[in-house]
């Protein structure tokens, strides 16, 4: 068919203008992060699809501490689900006390100058006597900090279970990467025990076994299940452990157990062991010779964990949570660490770190939180935390906070720690600016919202992406990458992007959905488009998964009868709505919000202000919540 002249010349023309008009548009910026399509297991709608599964692993545990020699013995039964849709030839466990050897990959990837995962090498766990499902086993291959059973015959997927039994002994280390190990004081020795036992590694739909070792930032990913756990020690010991104590009657004084029922009905501290009585065994142990076995269970969880020592200060209150439920805030600490300024408030700092996030977030699900004053700087495990016994104050605050924080990122919503430490990190560091700001009405300050504070770092060359494993990422950028960059994206998203109702409606859904389970990065990007109906692609690709910097600023302001015409510009790599403050000359003033699409096509934007009234000036982020590079041209003042 031919093309009539005039059509074709008319068609030529428009497209000559065309091409003239064209600019280069951001499309790119915009597009899909990574992949995240839904499957049987994992909606996109961000919620466990309807064939999700997850393996299970309940364990009964007796060990014994002997605090001559400083070496801990135990027995272990492990009584492994395999609820996955395969036969299983093997199972992984993690054996993380050979991190504390010589030829450990920790340690031989630790700098010579040393750092904060440093550890003893004078350590390492001995096994013995492992069995499956009661026939002895001497197929095992042990290889750093991971442990492989050989099964005689593959475990059937759907709902198969083996019962691996074993011994185990190791060295309690000295210092224990920060993260346990022995804190000696002026009448004995704290212990804080933790990575204790042989522990099952997860296997998932995602990469099947989780097999990464233990090497030093990299933290855990564990399977959920039930623990009947015994500790025994030295009858002149105190034992304080994740969940619940099932034997208080043998182990705590007529005095105690009555002190106890006080403190599950105080808001107030109550002293179970005062300082005065603390070490004086007549007084605070109802034997006085021989070993005592405390016993603990705790339902649903990953891990325990348990702190002993002869001279603990111990005490206690009741925690309220908005179902109406009652659990027990707790602390244990020495006199090298009491005090009214210190470890004296540890109680009240963890029961208002308790209440505030179960208000805001999802109800704590645990009987106890106990703090213990350690050796370790800081560090969380299920319904324990282990903070440094020299911390007072608002550092105490701080500390406290953000370990307890942890019981929702990662024990309650159980991400991988080993690769996403910015799923944990970063979310608790988010949710303790909103635990600070409100306990006892903003006693203690938090500059996790102020964002450029941080802004020297977000330009600087030597910076990496929250998506750095946390074991790849440079000493000087761990901090940033896993804690403060991602929090104050959050905190962007929060207050800046979604605003409150929608962001809290879709983040306390994701928690939820995923509590006891394991998410992905996709499935939590997934879960916060869909509940607050927000395309953020732009958001988790620059801020999440690349290096991009927003600077957004004004270029022009031109005014005219009945209106102005305000030019916004784009300088940075990531896009990113505008919200700004507009103040007229009889000093009134609104806000504006211009949406991130603007950015689609361009890096530069015209605003058509419809007014009667004159311009004073115009401020963008006036709440001062986005990270902008470059902050000089984010306000203009009328001359």
């Amino acid at each position: 068919m031919r093309i009539p002249k005039l059509l074709l010349l008319l068609s030529l023309t428009g497209l000559t203008a065309f091409a003239q008009e064209a600019q280069p548009t951001n499309q790119s910026k915009f597009d899909d992060v990574m992949y995240r399509r839904g499957n049987e297991y994992r909606s996109a709608s961000g919620v466990p699809g309807p064939q999700y599964w997850q393996n299970g692993a309940d364990y009964v545990i007796e060990a014994e501490l002997d605090d001559k020699t400083n070496i801990l013995k135990g027995k272990l039964t492990l009584t492994y689900h395999n609820n996955s849709p395969e036969d299983l030839n093997y199972i992984w466990m993690y054996v993380e006390q050979n991190r504390f050897t010589e030829t450990s990959r920790g340690t031989l990837t630790t700098p010579i100058q040393g750092n904060r995962y440093s550890g003893d090498t004078d350590g390492g766990i001995a096994i013995t006597n492992l069995k499956v499902t009661g026939s002895d086993v001497s197929k095992f291959i042990i290889n750093d900090t991971r442990m492989q059973v050989l099964l005689d015959k593959p475990l059937k997927g759907k709902g198969g279970i083996a019962t691996i039994s074993m011994n185990f002994e190791f060295k309690i280390p000295q210092s224990g990467m920060d993260r346990m190990g022995q804190l000696p004081t002026d009448k004995g020795t704290t212990y804080s025990m933790a990575q204790w036992y042989p522990r099952v590694a997860v296997f998932d739909d995602v990469v099947g076994w989780n097999t990464e070792p233990y090497l030093g930032a990299g933290e855990f990913y564990v399977e959920y299940g039930n623990f009947d756990y015994k500790v025994t020690v030295p009858y002149n010991h105190i034992v304080v452990g994740s969940g619940e104590l099932v034997n208080a009657k043998e182990v705590l004084t007529k005095d105690q157990l009555k002190r106890w029922e006080q403190a599950k009905n105080s808001d107030k501290t109550v002293y179970l062991i005062t300082p005065a009585e603390a070490g004086n065994t007549t007084i605070t142990r109802p034997v006085q010779s021989g070993k005592v076995t405390w016993h603990f269970k705790m339902t649903n969880t990953r891990d325990v964990a348990f702190a002993t020592a002869k001279n603990f200060i111990w005490d206690a209150a009741r925690i309220n949570l908005p179902s109406g439920k009652k659990a027990m805030a707790q602390s244990v600490y020495t006199s090298d660490s009491d005090g009214k300024d210190a470890w004296g408030r540890s109680t009240e700092y963890t029961k208002g770190s308790i209440e505030n996030y179960s208000n805001m977030w999802f109800e704590y699900p645990y009987p106890n939180a106990v703090n213990v004053a350690s050796n370790a700087g800081g560090m969380e495990y299920p319904g324990m935390s282990f903070c440094s016994g020299n911390s007072v104050g608002a550092d105490l605050w701080d500390v406290t906070d953000h370990e307890f924080g942890h019981n929702w990122f990662p024990m309650i919503v159980g991400s991988n720690e080993r690769r996403y430490a910015w799923m944990d990190e970063g979310f608790n560091t988010f949710i303790n600016y909103y635990s600070t700001v409100k306990f006892n009405n903003g006693e203690y300050k938090s500059d996790i919202a102020k964002s450029r504070n941080r802004v020297a770092w977000f330009k600087s060359k030597y910076r990496e992406s929250i998506a750095t494993y946390p074991d790849v990422a440079r000493p000087m950028n761990l901090a940033y990458t896993a804690y403060y960059k991602p929090a104050t994206g959050l905190i962007m998203l929060r207050e800046y992007i979604l605003g409150h109702e929608r962001f809290d409606y879709a983040f306390k859904a994701y928690i939820k959905n995923w509590s006891y389970k394991h998410p992905q990065p996709s499935d939590f990007f997934n879960a916060m488009d869909n509940g607050a109906g927000e395309n953020l692609n732009w958001f988790w690709k620059g801020w999440f998964m690349g290096n991009a910097n927003i600077d957004v600023g004004i270029s022009k302001v031109t005014e005219s009868k009945g209106s102005a015409i305000i030019t916004f510009t784009n300088k940075g790599d990531m896009p990113a709505p505008v919200v700004f403050k507009v103040v007229y000359d009889d000093n009134s003033s609104e806000i504006k919000t211009l949406p991130v699409e603007v950015w689609q096509r361009g890096n530069e934007w015209d605003y058509l202000l419809k007014t009667d009234k004159a311009l004073k000036a115009i401020d963008i982020d006036p709440g001062r919540f986005l990270p902008d590079i470059n902050s000089q041209d984010n306000s203009w003042i009328k001359e």
